[in-house]
Order: C-alpha cells, then structure tokens, then sequence
C-alpha cells in the first residue's frame, strides 16, 4: 500500500488528487473559512504569537493553504506561515507564500490540520480463518489477487484485541498501529496548539466487519488492487486515537457554517445577495450532510492546555 500510493510512479506521486476524488475541500470555499476560524481561535488562545504556523498534512496539491490565506484576517495572515505536507513534488504555480515539505516541521505553534490523510496512512488488512486466528491478507500487486498469509502476533495482535476484535471466520479488520504512531508523530511537531485530523472513520462498537478497504480513480470506486494506478484507502478506527471526536456536521456548525437559507425578504431588497447567500446555504448543506461529508468524523487533540477546548 505504501508503495503503491507514495513509492517511484506512486498514485500520490504522480497524479493530481482533485482529479480523482472530491474532498470538502474542493466542495466548497466554506470549509476553509471554518478552518480559518479554528486557526483564528488557536491563534487568540495562543496569545497572538509572531510564529503562527498552519501545517496541511497531505496538502494534495496546497488548495487549502491558499484559500485560507483569502480568508483570514490581515494581521493573522501576516504573521502566519503555511507548511504543506505532501510527499509529491511542490506545484510550480502554487502560491509563493505556502512552504512545501515532505514532513511536517518540528516545534512551531499553531494548527495542525490533516483532512482525509489518515485514511491514507497504510494498513494492514487481517481476517479470522475458520480455526479462529487472525492471519494477514497477502495480496498480489499486479492483479489484486488474495490468500491468507502468517497469523498476527505482537504488538498488532494486541491492538486487533483492544481496538478490532473479530467475532467470526471471514471478518475482516484493519490493523491501525501506523495511523496511530503517524498521529502521535504529527501532534509531537506541535510545541503548543491543536492538531485535528478529518476522516471517514468509525468506532468500536460500530466496526465494518469485512473492513473498508477500496480504491478509486476518477472518480469511480475500483477494486482496490495496489498497483499504483489509483488511490487506495480505508477508514479510520478513529477512537483509537487520541483526542475528542464529533461530527463534521457539528464541528462546522460550531465554526459558523450553518446552513440556514436566507430569508425569502432579502430576494427582494437585495437579488445579487440573496443568490450568494442561497450558494452558501447549498454548499453549507453538503458540508455537513447526514450520509456524506456530514458524516466525516473530527478528531481534535490539544498539543497544550489552553487549546483543549476550542472545538
């Protein structure tokens, strides 16, 4: 999985991510303003530091650094610098005020942000044979094709255990040990801030039992065959992380992205505004829809004590 999305000629490597799938990113401009809110938020219980920093962990191609530089307050935005995170070369028309890397910088202050990269973090996928053990699923690279490898042990046996036990022969799990070591890596580079990691995921009591994993390309879900020709992902077994979960649908409404329509009065006191405001609403209502991009989990995790509590 590891080479086949980041490795020579990988999916990430290569291709373009917005022409592949749509994240709310690319929804709306509306998710961005709610980030530069929480930025704003970090920014104040932080006590205004010179430093700020934004760090986009798996940038794609830095679409949300640069809508959120369009909406930030001017005296944040010059005191702020954006770090994208991405393993792909840097674009060469991205804005010149975005810093690209290939790993998120050490000891700043500020607001970690990763939307839908866990997701793409690898896995390990795992099923219960018919003798009761947990046991590796090998797969071919070329064509996807699958067998049952050398049973789990250590240290992903004890997190199948904690975090993913499987009930019967068939099921199927996906071990999360590098999601969650990747987590903690990424709110170590905080020196003080929140980290916050946006995902399809689910919890304990309401795990898929055949697992997640699939692959797209174009749009189109495909057989998730790692051969570096489409993105592979599977959710996030996100309270395996650590820090405090809510919905996409209410951590945007607590951002102010509501969704309400505007009043039918301002059609006629202000035509042009009442079309914005309506545009507004519609993208609001896809951001945060039951069965879609509402039912994104967001997991917040204060790097220091003044930042637990802004979400």
């Amino acid at each position: 999985m590891d080479r086949a999305l980041y490795g020579p000629g990988g999916f990430f490597v290569r291709e373009r991510p917005a022409d592949h799938f749509r994240t709310s990113v690319h929804a709306s401009p509306l998710f961005a303003q709610a980030v530069a809110a929480l930025l704003c938020r970090v920014d104040a219980a932080l006590g205004h530091p010179a430093d700020l920093a934004f760090v986009d962990m798996a940038a794609g191609r830095g679409e949300l650094g640069v809508a959120l530089l369009d909406r930030l307050p001017a005296p944040v935005a010059a005191r702020l610098t954006v770090h994208a995170v991405e393993r792909a070369p840097r674009p060469p028309d991205l804005d010149p005020r975005i810093s690209w890397t290939g790993k998120p910088p050490a000891a700043v202050r500020g607001l970690l942000f990763a939307n839908e990269w866990l997701d793409n973090v690898p896995v390990t996928v795992v099923e219960r044979d018919a003798s009761g053990t947990a046991r590796q699923v090998d797969v071919r690279p070329a064509d996807g094709a699958e067998r049952l490898g050398e049973p789990v042990t250590g240290a992903a046996a004890r997190w199948l255990r904690r975090w993913w036990p499987l009930a019967a022969a068939g099921d199927r799990a996906e071990v999360g040990l590098e999601r969650d070591r990747a987590w903690e890596d990424a709110v170590g580079t905080l020196a003080a801030g929140l980290a916050v990691a946006v995902d399809y995921g689910h919890v304990r009591a309401a795990r898929p039992p055949y697992g997640t994993l699939t692959g797209y390309r174009e749009g189109r879900q495909v057989p998730p065959v790692p051969d570096g020709a489409c993105d592979l992902t599977a959710h996030v077994a996100m309270d395996a992380l650590r820090g405090t979960l809510t919905t996409q649908r209410d951590a945007l409404r607590a951002l102010g992205v509501t969704g309400s329509r505007p009043p039918l009065s301002l059609a006629a006191t202000d035509p042009a505004g009442y079309v914005r405001a309506l545009a507004a609403a519609t993208e609001a209502a896809e951001l945060t829809a039951p069965g879609g991009l509402g039912d994104f989990l967001w997991l917040s995790t204060p790097a220091s004590p003044e930042c637990a509590h802004l979400l």
